[in-house]
């Protein structure tokens, strides 16, 4: 197999060269088999991560070890992140937080991973390492556990709403019965998940296409109900989805039924404030016209009433949520009417903020909302590129 194009790039190029050994591992590796644009790179090598620091360091990285611990180091060449990761073995698991110690041995570190699709790596010759049939699965749109399901999980029981997640982007329309087996009896050790896990899980579950079929399973094996008890029938998002909206609070939003305990959802899943204040506004559905309004002046005084209330929110996105609340009443005319395009989905991630050399933290979060108001008040007009200057522009006050 020949190089793909990712791997061709200077900073792959440049690890490859300071790293002897060192590939390219898990998200990449699957996204580029499977046509899909691979937005994170991830690469892994055979020395311990002080070693890993050093070198990549003198190949002219700014390297930022906020996962050192862990075995990760952040490398960024021309505001490009690579994650960097040494071998590892399990020494022990709690369900939560795994023991772990360095290796060389690259089978070693691909049994440990979660999912075939995701267990495969390739190196600077091109060759594809695929130790557990990760491509055939993918090629058959199976999402399955790299051994045994039931293990899997016990060492880390996030992996059940990783399946799902992945599951909605790679999988078929029959999910693998083991895993969801596995899943199912697994389902009280999501207690012992971290409120911050959870919540940053079920938002990378709604990033998908159509998330749909995904929660339904969800709903079935009893993780739904055990990590988002308040959500509704998937259906919920049907006209969303037909009208394109991408934007993940507003997709969870409408999976809450209005009167929901948005105060104890927020507390319970840890919320950043930005995301607690925009679910606010969304349920604020009080004066939302009917189906048939047309007389421009009440639907002036509504999109008045929405943003003096919150920018947190625009007015067709609070119709939105009201349609979802009644499925019987046709929206779709008003929402044409009102708020053509529902306006394109925040362009920034937490990704965008690490590039940057942010360490993983709280700072995260609240820059991601100071650039979020900053973009809502300006008309979420602005761009990934115009969001990233802001960004920066923020990130620079910060260390001054």
């Amino acid at each position: 197999m020949s190089l793909p194009d990712y791997l061709r790039a200077e900073g792959p190029q440049r690890v490859f060269g300071a790293l002897a050994d060192s590939r390219a591992v898990g998200g990449c590796v699957r996204d580029s088999l499977a046509g899909v644009p691979v937005r994170d790179l991830d690469m892994a090598a055979p020395f311990p991560p002080a070693e890993i620091a050093e070198r990549l360091k003198a190949a002219g990285f700014k390297v930022f070890e906020t996962g050192l611990a862990h075995g990760t180091v952040t490398a960024v060449l021309r505001g490009v992140p690579i994650e960097v990761t040494s071998l590892r073995r399990d020494v022990a698991t709690d369900g939560r937080h795994a023991e772990v110690e360095w290796t060389t041995d690259w089978r070693e570190d691909a049994e440990r991973r979660d999912f075939t699709i995701n267990a495969m790596s390739m190196g600077a010759d091109g060759l594809l390492h695929d130790y557990f049939s990760g491509a055939a699965d993918l090629a058959a749109r199976r999402v399955r556990f790299v051994g045994d399901a039931a293990q899997r999980l016990r060492e880390d029981y996030l992996r059940a709403l990783r399946f799902f997640r992945f599951h909605a982007r790679y999988g078929g329309t029959e999910p693998d019965p083991v895993a969801v087996q596995a899943i199912r009896e697994a389902v009280p050790g999501l207690a012992r998940l971290s409120a911050e896990r959870v919540w940053s899980e079920l938002k990378r579950l709604m990033e998908a296409e159509d998330p749909r079929a995904a929660l339904r399973l969800m709903a079935g094996t009893g993780v739904l109900p055990a990590v988002l008890p308040e959500a509704g029938d998937p259906a919920r998002l049907d006209l969303a989805l037909a009208r394109g909206v991408t934007d993940v609070v507003l997709r969870i939003a409408l999976l809450l039924p209005v009167g929901a305990d948005l105060t104890a959802l927020a507390s319970r899943l840890r919320l950043s404030g930005q995301e607690a204040s925009r679910l606010r506004a969304l349920h604020a559905i009080e004066g939302v016209p009917s189906p048939e309004e047309r007389d421009p002046d009440v639907l002036r005084r509504f999109r008045a009433a929405a943003r003096l209330r919150s920018e947190a929110a625009l007015p067709g996105e609070i119709l939105l949520v009201a349609a979802a609340q009644y499925p019987d009443r046709d929206y779709g005319p008003l929402l044409d009417h009102l708020e053509p395009g529902l306006g394109p989905a925040f362009p920034l991630q937490g990704r965008d903020v690490v590039a940057l050399g942010v360490a993983h933290g709280p700072a995260i979060g609240r820059l991601l909302g100071q650039v979020r108001d900053w973009w809502l008040a300006t008309g979420a007009a602005a761009g990934h590129a115009g969001c990233l200057e802001k960004l920066r522009e923020l990130v620079g006050e910060g260390a001054s």
